[in-house]
């Protein structure tokens, strides 16, 4: 693949911009190499920008680049990069309790409202099955891959932020989990500030504490993060990053609402912060949601994102791809910590991704979900409005897997918690996502977890008969 691409590399001053390369099959013939070498070879001088490949039209020497805006400056960084942050470090302890509630799988007997993936009977088993058997065939699959991952799957993750990176600015990285923690080590010294929502997911807490960070908590609404208090938050604390999950948040499911993208962003770019995007459920629409905003790195030409997206919430929690995104001399900080922390994502995996999204099942797939999913968050939300009024859900959330529920005053979520589990549901206590006093009590309630809606419908029995018990 390297010897094809680096002649095609020499040839293409023969084609003026925009015009068309010979086609596949013709280079095929030509050079007597597999139409899987060719394809790679086209693959790898598009993630360098040199060429634009349109399925079904072929491969066209690329236009040289014209931003359509004024030119991002990301010199900012550098000040960001340095910063020493506090002085006092902060222990290291790390509390994954609130990891370990959605990835323990409960006793036999006790259906699952605490689980943080989709149950077996969501996942495209099949098409990851027969996606893992054509990567174990594809020439090269268990050499060692290129560190920031294959070109083609890079390349793929660049297409889903709606063109705004180019390849090159694009890590494979195991899983959300890692890139975030990368992401992380990268953008903050220890004992420094973090600014996360709150709520916020409990892994980002303890990602955050494991490194000695600080996390500082910013309300959000039901319009996601409060601008005003993000910006309160930067001056008073210093910090240099803010993580959010802009499009349905874990756990309140609230989506940045339009008006407040171009403010967190603003805020951040004065503050000399990085905004880290951790887009972890784009896959998980519902089939009633309307047209999803663009991911925030889409709309950043400076560099002030760090993007993080994943494949693994809509394919298995064993399918740990995801891809880390971002722009200006952050990204050789990542790669850097990257490579030292685990050298690469296995190829055979990366490979496994290519040929899954790759092919015909993938759209089905994500079809059949977004169906599912608003069928199962349905018939929880009427469930609930029958056997449990007196919780409140202060928003139905059109993506993701779970409903937010606040708790009556005076009503203990551990006991309730410790209640159902007796009662044969397991529940997730709201305590583990605030990093600092929650102002209520509160319940995360997965829909997806679950064999069916028959689990949901009789989980939601069982529940009230726990709050009964405690009440």
């Amino acid at each position: 693949m390297g010897e094809l691409a680096e002649q095609l590399r020499r040839e293409l001053d023969r084609y003026s911009p925009g015009g068309k390369l010979p086609s596949s099959r013709a280079l095929v013939e030509r050079f007597r190499v597999s139409p899987v070498t060719v394809s790679r070879a086209l693959a790898q001088l598009a993630a360098e920008g040199l060429v634009v490949t349109r399925p079904g039209a072929g491969a066209f020497r690329a236009r040289p680049h014209r931003p359509e805006g004024p030119a991002g400056d990301t010199s900012w960084q550098e000040v960001a990069l340095s910063a020493d942050g506090a002085a006092d470090l902060v222990p290291r302890t790390v509390d994954a309790s609130g990891v370990t509630v959605s990835l323990s799988v409960p006793p036999p007997g006790v259906l699952e409202f605490s689980g943080g993936y989709p149950h077996p009977s969501l996942q495209p088993e099949r098409a990851m099955a027969a996606a893992l058997a054509r990567a174990g065939r594809r020439p090269g699959a268990w050499e060692r891959p290129p560190l920031e991952g294959l070109p083609e799957l890079r390349e793929w993750f660049a297409r889903g932020i709606g063109g705004a990176v180019t390849a090159a600015e694009v890590l494979i990285a195991a899983g959300g989990q890692a890139a975030l923690a990368t992401a992380l080590r990268a953008l903050a010294p220890p004992g420094a500030p973090v600014l996360v929502e709150s709520p916020t997911y409990p892994g980002m807490l303890a990602l955050a504490r494991a490194a000695g960070l600080r996390p500082v908590p910013v309300p959000v609404d039901p319009d996601g993060v409060r601008p005003d208090l993000l910006a309160d938050a930067f001056q008073a604390t210093g910090a240099r990053v803010f993580v959010c999950q802009p499009l349905f948040q874990n756990p309140t499911g609230a989506v940045l609402a339009p008006a407040r993208r171009a403010e967190v962003l603003r805020i951040a770019r004065e503050a000399g912060a990085f905004v880290v995007e951790d887009d972890f459920v784009r896959r998980l629409v519902h089939a009633d949601a309307g047209p999803l905003p663009r991911p925030l790195a889409a709309d950043d030409p400076d560099g002030v994102v760090v993007h993080v997206g994943s494949l693994t919430k809509a394919t298995s929690p064993s399918f740990r791809v995801s891809a880390l995104a971002a722009r200006g001399p952050v990204l050789e900080r990542l790669r850097a910590i990257q490579v030292v922390d685990s050298f690469f994502v296995p190829r055979p995996l990366q490979e496994a991704a290519l040929e899954l999204v790759g092919s015909p099942a993938w759209p089905r797939h994500l079809r059949a979900l977004s169906a599912e999913l608003k069928t199962r968050r349905d018939v929880m939300t009427g469930a609930l409005a029958r056997e449990l009024p007196e919780l409140a859900l202060p928003h139905i959330p059109t993506g993701g897997y779970h409903l937010w529920l606040r708790l009556p005053d005076g009503l203990d979520e551990a006991a309730l918690t410790a209640a159902a589990l007796r009662a044969g549901v397991a529940l997730t206590p709201g305590r583990p996502y605030f990093s600092a006093e929650p102002p209520a009590g509160h319940l995360r309630l997965s829909f997806a977890a679950v064999a069916g809606t028959g689990e949901i419908t009789e989980g939601t029995r069982r529940l009230r008969a726990a709050y009964e018990e405690v009440r």
